[in-house]
């Protein structure tokens, strides 16, 4: 048995190195150790799209073939004596050049196109064609064929249709936009002095079916950058474009409906009135849609529909912070260097105490405003500013894992947020706040601005809302109403529709009054309005030992798009 695993090994020994023998062969075959070499080649003279085989020597690394300069197809490499190119339209008569890393070689003598006029077969030319669609021209020296031209019936000018293969009797070509549905085809060729057309009254004739895009009657109403509009017809999917004054909308489009949304484009803030246009056949053809489509741009940022998690660990929840300013929802990972790097930078230092920044205006002003939502162990659910605690921040994670490092700041230790803000919960027995809250939860805030939201920081009010009792942490108990129970177990799908009013500072943060208590009517930079729509309240444990931090929260929220001008306060 020994003997013969012996043989067999020994056999396969020998096999792989007569392998290895052949296959150095086979590499030192097709090293370039020359420029090629042509010795004959033929037809000596043929139409354009004729193969042309040449004979010679170090033929199969031949890169590039001409004929008088013009790059030419090559068909097949053969072997290393022989290769076929191809006689190509665009080439004219002259020598033939071939190229491989080492060098040229070039025939003794020159190529000669013969030209002939290409024909259609028209017996057997498709009787119709959708327009975009390909078809088959059969016929004779179809490879002479530069171009092929379809002219509408009643037009004197016509389209060249994009050629997607050809031989010498057949082409298959992009039947181009015509303006009827009727054309002649006529094809362009050289001649031998210059490129001429087959005769448009001997054209053989085709219906090109025209599928025209038709809208439905609709009247359009005033609609706001990024929303949605749906039309109907037929023939949408047709439909290349969708122009909004001089701007192009995104668009899914189906053969009955067709679905745009308003591009923000540079339209003013508020109300712009434009053209609404459908463009298709590649642009050959429109309709307006609407001659006076009303744009509308508002005067606030608007984001719907945000959710962020609570401080667990659980990969899905690692995404905690949320900026009005931005619209983004950031996870734990990116709040190092895309949303706070400052905070990052300075942990304990970057406010001298709760609500205080101690960065300059400059680095102050390099982090957007955000707030995040917090459990502690008691349970109490709190909205928080970032400047609010250096306790918390180090309670959310950048990883699904124990260790200092995975901490928010990357250790556990003192660590202030940047951005300053502050929150008050509006109530509804009060009948301006109750009235702005419906306005809210209606979706009805087109604008806040110095006139509609006038700051008293003397009588400490905000469009006459008393904000003295504004905080950096806002308690559940001011925005829930209690609809979490006793807080020792999990209360999914609760619906708080709860409206906070969102204050953002400048660099100073509210001021100190009179008793040295933060002025939340001071120094406001931007406003806001949350809407906190649902909630999933979880906790670890039933026992109220465990805080709910694997809570998630939806909400939506109005933001100032501009900042706070005191100079335009009546």
């Amino acid at each position: 048995m020994k003997k013969s695993i012996n043989r067999i090994l020994g056999f396969v020994a020998t096999s792989a190195l007569l392998f290895a023998a052949s296959c150095d062969k086979t590499y030192v075959d097709e090293e370039v150790v020359s420029a090629p070499r042509i010795d004959s080649f033929s037809p000596a003279s043929a139409p354009v799209g004729e193969e042309i085989v040449i004979t010679g020597a170090f033929l199969n690394t031949v890169t590039r073939a001409t004929i008088d300069g013009v790059e030419v197809p090559i068909v097949e490499r053969v072997s290393d004596t022989r290769l076929s190119i191809l006689a190509a339209a665009e080439a004219r008569s002259g020598r033939i050049a071939l190229e491989n890393p080492t060098g040229t070689g070039v025939s003794g003598s020159d190529f000669v196109y013969s030209y002939a006029a290409p024909e259609i077969t028209a017996s057997i030319l498709q009787p119709s064609v959708d327009m975009g669609d390909q078809m088959l021209i059969a016929g004779r020296y179809m490879g002479a064929v530069e171009a092929v031209i379809f002219t509408a019936e009643g037009m004197t000018a016509g389209n060249e249709a994009a050629i997607v293969s050809r031989n010498s009797e057949e082409l298959v070509v992009k039947c181009p936009y015509v303006e009827n549905n009727r054309a002649r085809i006529t094809l362009r060729y050289f001649n031998g002095s210059e490129s001429v057309e087959t005769p448009m009254e001997e054209a053989p004739a085709i219906e090109v079916k025209r599928y025209k895009p038709s809208f439905d009657a609709v009247t359009f109403e005033r609609t706001a950058v990024g929303r949605s509009v749906t039309v109907t017809g037929s023939y949408l999917d047709k439909v290349d474009k969708i122009l909004v004054g001089e701007f192009e909308a995104q668009f899914f489009k189906e053969h009955a409906k067709l679905t745009f949304t308003v591009p923000a484009g540079d339209f003013a803030d508020g109300e712009t009135e434009t053209s609404l246009v459908a463009s298709y056949f590649d642009g050959h053809e429109s309709y307006t849609l609407a001659e006076k489509f009303l744009v509308y741009v508002p005067f606030v940022k608007y984001w719907e529909n945000m959710r962020v998690w609570g401080h667990g660990k659980a990969a899905e929840q690692l995404a905690c912070f949320f900026s009005p300013e931005t619209g983004r929802v950031y996870a734990n990972m990116d709040w190092r260097t895309s949303l706070d790097p400052v905070a990052y930078q300075y942990q304990g230092n970057t406010c001298k105490e709760a609500q205080i920044p101690a960065v300059s205006a400059e680095e102050y002003g390099s982090v957007p405003p955000y707030f995040y939502f917090y459990c502690n162990n008691s349970c109490v659910v709190s909205i928080n500013s970032p400047a609010s605690s250096a306790g918390l921040l180090k309670n959310f994670w950048v990883a699904n894992a124990s260790g200092d490092a995975n901490r928010l700041p990357g250790a556990n230790g003192n660590c202030w947020g940047t951005a300053v803000m502050g929150f008050r919960a509006l109530k509804e027995n009060n009948a301006a706040e109750k009235e702005l809250i419906a306005k809210v939860r209606a979706g009805q805030i087109e604008n806040i601005d110095e006139d509609l939201f006038p700051i008293d920081a003397e009588a400490k009010t905000v469009a006459g809302i008393g904000v003295g009792s504004a905080s950096a942490q806002l308690k559940d108990s001011e925005w829930s109403d209690g609809l979490f129970g006793d807080k020792k177990s999990d209360v999914l799908n609760v619906k708080p529709d709860a409206v906070v009013l969102v204050l953002y500072y400048d660099h100073n943060g509210p001021a100190r009054d009179a008793e040295n208590k933060l002025n939340y009517a001071s120094n406001v930079k931007r406003i806001g309005l949350l809407h906190i729509t649902e909630v999933n309240f979880r906790i670890d444990q039933a026992n109220s030992s465990k805080p709910a931090t694997l809570s998630d929260y939806t909400f939506n929220i109005y933001w100032q798009k501009y900042d706070y001008d005191y100079s335009k306060v009546k």
